[in-house]
């Protein structure tokens, strides 16, 4: 047999968390053919490794990368990560399934975490849009149907219960998604208009994802506690899944400037609810700080009828005091601190503060969000600042890494890559974890850590023949050493590329060599 690839002398960690062993891979077309010794073997081309590490692709739970990759589908922030499966569809927000109308609605409203689609993109279903991607893009995606999708399908953008017959159709949306090729069904903290929904309406809908045979990926809700168990938040999901009996996955859990080194009250109630039958698992990236869209900002009674009703708010003088007064005097947070990531239009504030931003305007930092929500039609990006005492950052770090220890974990990047400001996690979360943290703090093993970032979601989500080094499998391959892997990329300078991946294969086909993206295109709509 002559191979179309062989890696040769490296260091063989397949995936499931067993020591690594010494051995080549052959590959024949997109799969594993044999792994062993293959010196004597026949191939097209032979990789030398000497020793390197060689790893199963690893795959992303939690992405926001649908957008950039219509316009961006060699996604090196991605890709040279070692990433080689994303999952999109994240936090109730994509396109999916959406008809024509309410598919230009909402594309306008996620703009500033999506960009601009094509107009004639095709949403009408999973089927369509997955169709997109397939063969288009370096990385293989996964989907899920998103929350805000099918309520804006059903009840258009308002303040509605879902309920009865609008109920079952949402169920009926979302078993048709998972027929399609989705994995799962995501829900988001804070983002309309899924956010108008309360506990009934979705442990109806994960109800039908159990049947279905997807994952409840639920970002934990922020605020709107009336219309929510428990308040919302960890209990609120728990009970949806306790009361739907669907699996759960939370999305990017991890502890804050304000429960750093209080691991466990997050976890506790977890665990009593893995004790009582609950199906749970999570994923966690390494950085003390997120990322959104400043459109979340704006209170329901503002997000009524989506984005050309929140422009003419906008607008509107008696809107703007009002929103003003909201964004000054009810926030949970102060906004001063928020760094803009995206403005396209006004794109020399990105990597400024809204405080700057309201300095260089000379207006108040509420005043200068409405102005630039409006100039930008919504589409404005932002980074929340990290803890400004390092032993806090340290602290939250080392959390990770004690939550990535537990079995029913993963790691994840949240990549959010729009704009010249992005947050760092979108160019470093894999190597952090794999190589900064990893050796900073010695929690995990390397075996273990591959193994949350490539078998765990694998068989979390379904994907079939993905995340283990096995004959038979597709050959979705990374090679990195272990001694100097490392992110490089910072808040202040966060578009940075990390160092120690050298190689990167996609279904047989090198996408990433000596470091660099090579230009194929060999992602695949999966599982």
């Amino acid at each position: 047999m002559t191979f179309d690839l062989i890696l040769t002398g490296g260091q063989l960690l397949d995936g499931t968390g067993t020591p690594a062993v010494s051995a080549d891979i052959g590959i024949v077309g997109e799969r594993i053919e044999a792994i062993g010794n293959l010196s004597r073997a026949q191939a097209r081309r032979v990789l030398p490794l000497r020793g390197l590490a060689v790893a199963p692709g690893f795959i992303d739970t939690h992405t926001h990368s649908e957008g950039v990759l219509l316009h961006d589908p060699q996604h090196a922030c991605g890709l040279r990560q070692g990433i080689t499966t994303e999952i999109v569809g994240l936090d109730g927000m994509s396109w999916a399934p959406l008809s024509p109308p309410n598919f230009r609605l909402y594309a306008g409203y996620l703009g500033g975490i999506l960009g601009d689609p094509p107009c004639e993109m095709d949403t009408g279903s999973i089927a369509a849009v997955r169709a997109h991607y397939h063969r288009k893009v370096a990385v293989n995606l996964a989907w899920l149907v998103p929350h805000g999708a099918i309520r804006l399908e059903i009840l258009g953008f308002r303040d509605l219960p879902l309920r009865g017959e609008a109920l079952r159709a949402a169920g009926r949306m979302v078993r048709q998604g998972i027929e399609q090729g989705a994995v799962g069904f995501s829900t988001g903290a804070a983002y309309y208009p899924g956010y108008w929904a309360d506990t009934r309406e979705l442990v109806e809908v994960c109800r039908a994802v159990r049947e279905a045979g997807g994952v409840y990926v639920n970002e934990p809700r922020v605020g709107t506690p009336e219309r929510a168990f428990g308040g919302g938040g960890i209990l609120e999901g728990l009970e949806i899944a306790r009361q739907s009996g669907a699996p759960i996955h939370f999305a990017h859990l991890r502890t804050t400037e304000e429960t750093a080194g209080r691991l466990k009250e997050l976890t506790d109630p977890i665990d009593r609810s893995k004790d009582q039958g609950v199906d749970c698992t999570m994923d966690i990236y390494p950085y003390p700080s997120g990322s959104s869209i400043a459109i979340s900002f704006l209170p329901g009674e503002m997000q009524e009828g989506g984005t050309d009703a929140i422009l003419e708010r906008l607008a509107e003088p008696g809107w703007r005091r009002a929103l003003r007064d909201h964004l000054e005097n009810r926030l949970f947070a102060p906004l001063d601190p928020v760094t803009f990531s995206y403005l396209p239009r006004n794109s020399h504030l990105e990597g400024k503060t809204l405080a700057e931003a309201a300095r260089l305007r000379e207006t108040s930092p509420a005043q200068t969000l409405c102005d630039l929500l409006l100039e930008e039609e919504l589409r404005v990006g932002y980074v929340n600042a990290p803890p400004a005492i390092p032993a806090l950052r340290e602290a939250i770090d080392r959390d990770c890494l004690h939550l990535l220890a537990r079995p029913d974990a993963m790691a994840c990047s949240d990549i959010t890559p729009l704009g010249s400001a992005p947050h760092p996690r979108c160019y470093g979360a894999f190597p952090r974890f794999l190589g900064r943290l990893r050796r900073q703090f010695g929690t995990l093993s390397l075996e273990t850590m591959v193994q949350r970032m490539t078998d765990g979601p694998a068989r979390r989500f379904g994907l079939t023949g993905r995340g283990r080094l096995q004959p038979g499998y597709f050959a979705d391959l990374v090679v990195f050493d272990p001694d100097t892997v490392t992110d490089t990329a910072t808040y202040e300078d966060p578009r940075q590329f990390p160092v120690g991946i050298h190689w990167v294969v996609v279904n047989g086909q090198v996408a990433v060599e000596g470091g660099r993206c090579t230009g194929v295109l060999a992602g695949q709509a999966v599982p």
